[in-house]
């Protein structure tokens, strides 16, 4: 088991998913998964985490399974090389999370800096916080042992969740004995990897916002976002007026998905993304020029993927068991977890008869 190279990771289902989380995280789990250097991954869909801040509204996070599934198959992840599971099927889950919660206090929870950061998001502070909501760390922790994870990619804003985790382990471990997997986080190598801006310059694409280009947007909807919200360089004026590349969010756009193979199809001037950087700095580059190369770069990438969509929509049967033979997988391997830890505490009362020689011994 400890030499087994198992990745977790996954996504809240409260709406489709766009291109943040396709920089983010969705192409580095896919080639993460065809790497062949990972003995099993995981993905979670945490329908029940999504419900903590969406108690009062179910029907959402029940809708967008299929949403962020479709979106799953859409970019390459298979599901004979890659289980996507779903969270609140998998009863082993809520065991080890009530479990852990005695090795973590309310002090501690309280000081998580990601805890911090989404309860002032989302307005916890005012309106009171859900105690679901703040045992999110605790929940996750859950979710990481239970599939053994070695490996858990993450986001540099995650990683205060990781340590919390790391920290559940090694108190279980010494209280109970060798027991859970201590995890590691996998931070993105590439900088672009890391945080992928909304259109409007906001560091993060929000639906609230309206600030997302979604993976299943067509071409219609890609282009009103690029040329009717996507933000530039507000002293750039006039053609002629010197621009600035950094803090643009089209430029920021292009490092994360151009190619030099893009300007010899589409903006021929230039052999690369510095040569036109540079022109746009010294002036004489419209912003109109810009956003329509980047359009037709984000169509190229976005193409393939809607037509994969289509076609797995057009088959939801297929769809449905794919997501129920990856949780019955799941199942299995989490309630093997939680056998583990339950020996360990020794509250397996029912798989070992020796409690009664123990009780008989108590008894005199």
């Amino acid at each position: 088991m400890a030499d087994k190279k198992i990745i977790l990771t996954g996504d809240r289902p409260t709406g489709r998913l766009h291109l943040g989380h396709y920089v983010g995280s969705l192409k580095r789990r896919v080639e993460l998964q065809n790497s062949g250097k990972f003995d099993e991954i995981y993905i979670l869909i945490a329908d029940d985490q999504a419900l903590t801040d969406n108690a009062d509204n179910p029907g959402k996070i029940r809708d967008n399974i299929i949403n962020v599934v479709l979106d799953y198959l859409s970019v390459g992840l298979d599901p004979s090389k890659t289980t996507i599971c779903v969270q609140s099927a998998l009863p082993a889950l809520h065991a080890l999370t009530f479990y852990y919660m005695n090795l973590v206090t309310t002090a501690r929870l309280s000081r998580n800096p990601t805890v911090k950061s989404e309860m002032q998001m989302r307005g916890f502070a005012d309106e009171g916080l859900p105690a679901g909501f703040f045992a999110y760390p605790v929940s996750q922790a859950a979710d990481i042992t239970a599939f053994d994870a070695t490996v858990v990619p993450v986001g540099e804003d995650q990683l205060p969740m990781i340590e919390q985790t790391r920290e559940i382990v090694e108190k279980f471990n010494r209280t109970y004995g060798e027991t859970l997997i201590l995890p590691s986080a996998m931070i993105p190598e590439n900088i672009m990897q890391r945080r992928l801006p909304g259109v409007d310059g906001k560091a993060k694409m929000s639906k609230s916002l309206g600030n997302c280009i979604y993976l299943s947007d067509d071409s219609k909807t890609v282009k009103k976002q690029i040329n009717g919200k996507m933000f530039t360089d507000p002293t750039h004026l006039r053609i002629e007026d010197p621009g600035h590349t950094e803090g643009n969010v089209v430029f920021t756009y292009l490092d994360a998905f151009c190619t030099d193979e893009h300007f010899s199809r589409y903006l021929p001037e230039y052999a690369n993304l510095e040569e036109m950087k540079e022109h746009y700095r010294r002036g004489g580059l419209g912003d109109g020029t810009c956003k329509k190369f980047l359009f037709n770069v984000i169509e190229e990438e976005l193409n393939p993927i809607r037509e994969q969509r289509a076609k797995w929509a057009s088959d939801i049967d297929t769809v449905y068991d794919i997501i129920k033979d990856g949780t019955a997988k799941a199942v299995e391997k989490t309630n093997a977890t939680l056998n583990r830890v339950r020996k360990a505490m020794r509250i397996d009362y029912f798989d070992d008869r020796s409690i009664i020689s123990d009780w008989k011994a108590l008894l005199g």
